[in-house]
């Protein structure tokens, strides 16, 4: 099945650059070119693309607007978003997450880790880097100007997940894979999946990124929070 690729940067040589790549592989294909975050969410309608690499700061309708009008779009329920920055620890990373962005990629990622990060982000299963990512959200969160997002008392929505998808999830939260947390939890990595689309389904969430800023802004799982060894 081809993945059909969005590019959404101000820039004509890093859309050049990153075209390049993406074509170069047959399981992938551009199906347009954006320059700015209006274009882009037209084109989001219009390309039927599966992945929009957004970047962040662009004219007329930044990524971050052009990300939650996707995020908020019912036809656009299976785009992902993987979000393009300069720096990988920009505060406006964590608010795309919060607008529907399924992860995050520096520019200067190798071509191999770009296309591996497509293939994770259009399958849905997992989040790019999470630990990064989980740095970022908990950085973020920690900060004591009254940001959107901080960490309060529970949501009433997890009082709806089971004791072991409050565990799944605190697990995801701290950036474990299926496979790992299968691992910790003496389970299958089947099971761990399905323990993981429930606890998504449950809290209407689409993706693992949007799990991990949830995590956060319940206190379930908080900032410098480590992990308990492993029985």
């Amino acid at each position: 099945m081809t993945i059909r690729v969005l590019l959404a940067d101000d820039q004509t040589l890093i859309r050049a650059g990153f075209k390049m790549i993406i074509d170069s592989e047959p399981e992938f294909e551009v199906v347009g070119e954006a320059s700015d975050g209006r274009e882009a969410v037209d084109l989001a309608r219009t390309a039927r693309a599966d992945v929009v690499l957004m970047d962040i700061r662009m004219p007329r309708m930044d990524g971050l607007e052009a990300t939650r009008r996707i995020g908020a779009d019912d036809n656009l329920a299976g785009v992902r978003i993987l979000v393009l920055t300069t720096f990988e620890n920009d505060d406006n990373v964590v608010l795309a997450l919060q607008a529907g962005a399924s992860g995050f990629l520096g520019k200067s990622v190798a071509p191999a880790d770009l296309l591996h990060a497509i293939r994770v982000v259009a399958g849905g299963e997992a989040l790019l880097s999470p630990k990064a990512t989980r740095g970022l959200v908990s950085r973020f969160l920690s900060r004591p100007d009254g940001a959107p997002g901080g960490a309060g008392p529970t949501l009433p929505e997890l009082t709806g997940l089971t004791e072991r998808e409050r565990e799944i999830l605190v697990l995801v939260a701290h950036g474990l894979s299926n496979d790992d947390i299968a691992e910790r939890l003496y389970v299958s990595p089947l099971t761990a999946k399905t323990h993981v689309n429930r606890a998504m389904t449950k809290l209407n969430v689409r993706d693992r990124a949007q799990l991990v800023v949830l995590a956060y802004r319940s206190g379930l799982v908080r900032p410098g929070e480590r992990l308990p060894a492993q029985p």
